[in-house]
């Protein structure tokens, strides 16, 4: 078996029949083919495909662990305060130099105060989920 496929029929009617040399001779046991699958599906179908990974109503109440919770907000404290610093540089060099070269150069370079203002957004967010998922546990339990 070395060097050969496992594969020992040409046909897929259910009996097995050995290929003929010239189906040797042109590529078969070579290479598997490939077919083109075509599969309709109608609207409800498509619907429950889309439900299939979505998020529930209760994902926001639930809990995450305190110490992970506490490490995430360092982690993104640490940064902001990064990105707090690179912001200052951004507007000095920005008070020195023309609109146009400031455009120029700061092609590819990360914008400090999006990242910063989305970074805070979602500390915020994740904070505010994370307290009020505590006060509502601690009302029903």
């Amino acid at each position: 078996m070395m060097g050969q496929e496992p594969r020992q029929t040409t046909s897929n009617i259910g009996h097995l029949e050995k290929p003929s040399l010239q189906a040797l001779y042109h590529g078969l046991n070579k290479h598997y083919y490939s077919i083109n699958i075509n599969y309709r599906k109608n609207e409800l179908e498509q619907k429950m495909l889309l439900n299939l990974y979505k998020k529930k109503w209760n994902e926001g109440l639930k809990l995450e662990q305190f110490d992970d919770h506490a490490k995430h907000n360092e982690k993104v404290m640490k940064t902001m305060s990064n990105l707090a610093k690179d912001y200052t540089k951004w507007i000095e060099e920005e008070m020195k130099k023309t609109t146009t070269e400031m455009v120029v150069s700061n092609v590819g370079k990360i914008n400090p105060k999006k990242h910063l203002s989305s970074d805070s957004e979602d500390l915020m967010s994740s904070n505010i989920l994370q307290n009020l998922s505590m006060m509502i546990d601690t009302k029903t339990f």
